[in-house]
């Protein structure tokens, strides 16, 4: 186990009062080794630190004081110091398994790691989860966390897992239900699987034993053109529109008896099946916004209002928690900018080097928002409501993955590099923030890569709207 770094120290605050420096390795405090940042943070939320610090060859004693409550002011290095609890499970449809080879070494990393899923978001089985982790779960009171489920029988869930632990692990679900804590739940469908019937009954086995559950999310598998699992295909026309109706009598039955919806589905299954997609009260509040459900409508209800100036809720993205995410969560602030002109050839950086919008090009250049091919018919009437007859969506086919992945969080830098060669210069290119981890791409392309200047706005409609009134 490593022990936190610090990797920056803010201006002013207790840990720059005490000395504290980047670069310091933190070896204890209050006598603990700390695992994780969930730790770090508990530990250092009292009014006196006692501090085990390793600077290059010294080792020496600090003691912080500070208030309560009142932030250390030190980031360190990692959201975990231990070895990532990672996936022992074999899912056909599991997206790693289908990336090309050549990627950075971090996005192969499968996790399986409910303090990933307490900071970031990501979902975990709980085929490895223990009494310990129950214990700390509860005690700790990390919540909420979420939970994949698939499917309710135990042998479907097994089979859809390839572990035979997948037939009890819901166990742990009910356990962590009972003492309170917030549990959000995901069923990947695929077809011919556990769709149709299948998915019926997991519904009804939710209602059944899962009650407690403050969401359901219903998402379609994603297919990339490297996948080895022929069991594995897109969804038909049909299938997709028998997926949307089943979820609407299902939220009506949820309605009638537990007070709530409880099933949401992905806005690419309305997208899929060419119905409307729900109106914006009926997400109740969008408590799973960042996993795909209503985003649509959060991007028209930012979009039209110009009272709001912030996004909804979190983006997420896909590989939220790797290549530079917050060490404190996804919930933190962004290091890209919310909107700036990415200079093509700058100098190699950590990230790239921004000049403000206001520089070339012109803010009264034509404008194309890029984005995947799932978003264009959302953003399309957005752009022609704005009256900017010289704004238009410029969408990017997803020939990297392949298969039927559209969303805009993994365009990779390739696609957008053939399409922008193709585009005239001097206009204006958005390119929404949530497909990049510090300037870079899945493909560890750079935005300074891009044979066009773009400009990074955050992925939300007030964003969008700021962007395109910009003259």
């Amino acid at each position: 186990m490593s022990s936190p770094r610090v990797v920056a120290i803010e201006p002013s605050s207790p840990a720059e009062r005490a000395g504290l420096q980047p670069g310091d390795e933190i070896l204890a405090i209050a006598g603990e080794v700390p695992r994780d940042v969930i730790r770090w943070q508990i530990l250092t939320d009292e009014p006196e630190i006692d501090l085990v610090v390793q600077r290059d060859d010294t080792r020496f004693d600090v003691v912080v004081t500070k208030n309560s409550g009142e932030p250390l002011g030190a980031e360190v290095h990692a959201a975990l110091f231990d070895k990532v609890q990672t996936c022992d499970n074999h899912c056909e449809f599991c997206f790693i398994h289908q990336l090309p080879k050549g990627m950075r070494r971090s996005l192969y990393l499968k996790d399986d790691d409910y303090r990933l899923s307490f900071l970031y978001g990501n979902f975990t089985t709980l085929t490895r989860f223990t009494e310990l982790d129950l214990e700390r779960v509860i005690t700790e009171r990390l919540s909420p966390l979420n939970v994949s489920i698939h499917a309710t029988d135990p042998e479907i869930r097994a089979d859809i897992l390839k572990n035979r632990r997948g037939a009890v692990s819901l166990r742990w679900l009910r356990a962590l239900l009972d003492h309170g804590i917030e549990v959000h739940g995901q069923i990947v469908v695929c077809p011919g699987v556990n769709d149709a019937d299948v998915l019926d009954d997991t519904l009804a086995g939710v209602l059944e034993r899962f009650p407690e559950l403050t969401t359901i999310c219903v998402v379609p598998l994603g297919i990339s053109k490297f996948s080895k699992q022929s069991r594995m295909r897109e969804h038909t026309l049909t299938e997709a529109q028998h997926v949307v109706d089943l979820i609407a009598e299902w939220q009506a039955t949820f309605l009638a008896t537990v007070g709530r919806r409880l099933v949401y589905g992905a806005d690419e299954y309305y997208l899929m099946a060419e119905r409307p997609f729900p109106d914006a009260d009926s997400y109740d509040g969008f408590p799973m916004h960042e996993d795909g459900i209503g985003m649509a409508r959060t991007l028209e209800a930012e979009f039209y209002d110009p009272l709001v100036t912030e996004p909804t809720g979190p983006r997420a993205g896909f590989f939220a928690w790797v290549d530079g995410a917050p060490a404190d969560g996804y919930r933190a602030p962004r290091i890209d900018s919310p909107a700036s002109v990415v200079s093509v050839g700058a100098e190699p950086a950590d990230q790239p080097v921004s000049t403000p919008v206001t520089l070339l090009p012109r803010p009264s250049a034509p404008i194309a928002v890029l984005t995947g091919t799932l978003g264009a018919p959302i953003v399309a009437p957005l752009i022609e409501a704005s009256g900017r007859d010289d704004a238009r969506v410029l969408a990017v086919p997803n020939d990297y993955f392949g298969g039927n992945i559209g969303v805009t969080g993994l365009m990779v830098g390739e696609d957008i590099a053939r399409i922008l060669a193709a585009e005239p210069e001097g206009h204006r290119y958005l390119l929404p923030d949530v497909c990049l981890s510090r300037g870079v791409f899945l493909d560890g392309m750079s935005v300074d890569d891009l044979p066009r200047p773009v400009e990074v706005i955050s992925t939300d409609g007030a964003a969008l709207r700021t962007a395109l009134e910009r003259r």
